[in-house]
C-alpha cells in the first residue's frame, strides 16, 4: 500500500541555549513527540490563533443583525458615497 505522507521539503532552524532546550525536550517527552513534533505543532497552533485573531470578525447576535440588514437592504448612498464613486470613476477613464 502506498504511503500518502507530504513531502517534508521545508526546513528551520533556531539557536538556543541548553535550559531551553532542556524545556522544549521535557515537554515534548510528555507529548511522546521529538522535539522537533512538539516544536513544530506548538509553533503551529500559535500561529494559527493568531491569524485567526487578525482575519477573523467575531460578531455579537445584536451587531451581526445590524450587518446583515444593511447586506439585505443597504440605505440609499449619501452625498459623500456619491462624491467618492464619482471620483472612482473619473481616476478609472
Amino acid at each position: 500500500m502506498p504511503r500518502t505522507a507530504q513531502t517534508k521539503e521545508g526546513r528551520l532552524q533556531i539557536r538556543l541555549d541548553a535550559t531551553s532546550k532542556g524545556v522544549l525536550q521535557r515537554a515534548a517527552n510528555y507529548r511522546h513527540k521529538t522535539v522537533s513534533q512538539f516544536v513544530l505543532a506548538t509553533a503551529l497552533e500559535e500561529a494559527e490563533r493568531v491569524v485567526r485573531e487578525n482575519e477573523v470578525a467575531s460578531l455579537s447576535s445584536a451587531d451581526w443583525t445590524i450587518f446583515f440588514d444593511a447586506l439585505v437592504d443597504p440605505p440609499p448612498p449619501n452625498a459623500e458615497l456619491r462624491k467618492a464613486f464619482a471620483k472612482y470613476q473619473k481616476a478609472k477613464e
